[in-house]
């Protein structure tokens, strides 16, 4: 009984010093740190020559293989967004059948302010644009920051325009299939999602005015 009451007295002088008697470390230096993709300026790790991507989402799993020899810089910045836990909570945000499903702007409008100008220098096109295929979104030269498209449909006449491809799904097609596209277009183009307003208000803003989206819930390296 007295030993009980001796570890009892030692936990509570523990607490009131601010410190778990499981770990014994005061609870002033417990921080919430940022998440490992806040910082673009830290993602710079060379991807292995080639490697797959598995996603999960509100539809299923689809998996990615990469080739990186195809697109190195492409590859290069993909491997670093999947690795450090990017693709959480990440919208399928414009998505058209018979074309391509679009994804990346991320759902914390201050991620999003952190990656805008984060860009990549452009690789030459050395694969096609063909279902399946995944490429980086971008508005002109060496503009790719985080903003991908799967290819639904063989977009070959992409190919011509820069978009260049640095894997493929290799299981799980039929779940990208799946993703809803009956938003479409963005605005102002069409009744989808305004990008805009994705970056500035992030998922607040697409899950109040487009319930039915799907996201990415997790997305890993694999073997």
């Amino acid at each position: 009984m007295k030993r009980i009451l001796l570890r009892l007295l030692s936990a509570l002088a523990l607490a009131s010093l601010g410190f778990a008697a499981d770990d014994a470390k005061p609870a002033a230096e417990k921080k919430t740190e940022a998440p490992g993709f806040a910082d673009p300026s830290k993602l710079t790790e060379k991807a292995p020559e080639s490697f797959k991507a598995k996603f999960t989402t509100t539809k299923g799993a689809f998996t990615i293989e990469v080739t990186r020899s195809q697109s190195p810089n492409g590859a290069d910045r993909f491997y670093n967004l999947v690795k450090s836990g990017y693709f959480q909570d990440v919208a399928f945000f414009r998505v058209i059948p018979g074309f391509m499903g679009q994804f990346g702007i991320h759902g914390d409008p201050k991620v999003s302010a952190a990656w805008r100008t984060a860009r990549i220098q452009d690789d030459p096109v050395k694969s096609s644009n063909k279902r399946g295929a995944i490429s980086f979104a971008m508005a002109g030269p060496n503009t790719r920051t985080t903003q991908l498209f799967i290819n639904l449909v063989d977009n070959t006449n992409l190919d011509s325009m820069g978009f260049s491809p640095f894997g493929k799904v290799v299981e799980g097609m039929e779940i990208v299939d799946k993703i809803n596209g009956e938003y479409g277009e963005g605005a102002p183009r069409g009744r989808g999602p305004n990008q805009g307003l994705i970056q500035d208000k992030g998922n607040e803003y697409l899950k109040a005015s487009f319930p039915n989206l799907d996201y990415i819930k997790s997305a890993v390296i694999v073997p």
